[in-house]
């Protein structure tokens, strides 16, 4: 490689760095003064860093993705194109040095039975789920539930769930936007790319008027194939607030929980009947 050569790279390198940090920036709405007063360094450092005339140390991109609150993925993104090494692991959710994580997981899944659960990652692909949560999907074309298994398009598409859903245009609502939410923190384009596909598939009508809820949160009210039984769930969401690795840091649990006493008896019975 000539010296021409390693100088445009470095130049790319700097404007790429430079076009990340823009980007945050206006996905968390701060300034550069903003964030320069948050990392502690002067305005005029930071434009050069994002414009390409000053190069940044690593422990500098470090404190400028921390006060971003970038993903961890985003932020070995920001390091690769600095010329620096990822600063924090990323492996396969099966991979060995995760075996001790996943049975973590499953314990917890396991735990939280009679009711469902699951384990998706960042991109809502199912990782883990209880015998609870596998029986709902009871019915479902296996094409639908041949991995990878995207959780959301399952609930949503008319070959999925959908039809089972009897608030529907409700829980759509929740699902299409919870997932808008998370595309723009994340800057992830598959998530904005399947918040397109999602968005497409046919909608019932939109109820012709509100009615305050009776429970706290959005419900999913699922009828299960054959007895018609109504089941109503509240989720609760569990993340690894602490994690340091990319795969942990983007792991959620999603844990379901009885809306009713009669959902409540329902699945008591169901493991009641299933237990040997």
């Amino acid at each position: 490689m000539t010296q021409a050569d390693t100088l445009t790279r470095s130049s790319s390198s700097k404007t790429g760095v430079g076009a990340m940090l823009r980007e945050w920036r206006g996905r968390r709405r701060m300034s550069q003064l903003d964030l320069a007063l948050d990392a502690e360094i002067s305005a005029r450092h930071l434009s050069f860093v994002e414009s390409g005339r000053s190069s940044p140390s690593r422990d500098l991109l470090l404190r400028l993705a921390e006060r971003l609150a970038m993903p961890l993925r985003a932020r070995n993104r920001l390091m690769l194109a600095a010329g620096y090494a990822p600063a924090h692991a990323e492996a396969v959710f099966d991979a060995p040095a995760l075996a001790q994580m996943r049975q973590t997981v499953e314990e917890i899944l396991t735990g939280h039975l009679p009711f469902p659960a699951i384990a998706v990652d960042g991109r809502w692909t199912l990782l883990q789920a209880n015998a609870a949560a596998t029986a709902l999907f009871e019915g479902i074309d296996p094409a639908m539930l041949a991995p990878p298994l995207n959780v959301l398009r399952l609930s949503l598409h008319p070959q999925g769930l959908a039809s089972r859903i009897a608030n529907l245009a409700e829980w759509r609502h929740h699902v299409l936007e919870r997932l808008r939410a998370q595309m723009e923190s994340s800057g992830d384009p598959f998530l904005a790319e399947l918040h397109d596909e999602l968005s497409a598939y046919p909608a019932p009508p939109a109820p012709k008027e509100s009615r305050p809820h009776p429970l706290l949160a959005v419900p999913l009210e699922l009828r299960m194939p054959g007895s018609g039984r109504l089941l109503r769930f509240i989720s609760a969401t569990t993340v690894f607030r602490t994690a340091t690795s990319v795969t942990l840091s983007e792991l959620a649990l999603e844990c379901f929980y009885p809306a009713d006493a009669e959902t409540r008896a329902a699945l008591m019975q169901q493991d009641k009947e299933s237990t040997p």
